[in-house]
């Protein structure tokens, strides 16, 4: 029990340690890679919906020629 509490100790250290060497990203750079992450997800979405809204409409022609 007691070297799993040092060991515990130990790795809270580690990971302090390492937070302490990381370069946070000053303002600017947070808002544009921010702006990135939103233009690239919107892209995605737009590229789905539209694969989407095609398939849907190759399986209706399908649907209409081989259906009811």
């Amino acid at each position: 029990m007691v070297t799993q509490i040092k060991r515990a100790n130990e790795f809270v250290q580690e990971c302090w340690t390492e937070l302490q060497r990381v370069t946070w990203p000053d303002w600017p750079q947070l808002k544009n890679a921010t702006l990135v992450v939103i233009v690239f997800c919107l892209i995605v979405a737009v590229i789905i919906w539209l694969m989407d809204v095609a398939s849907r409409f190759f399986i209706d022609i399908i649907m209409g020629i081989f259906g009811a």
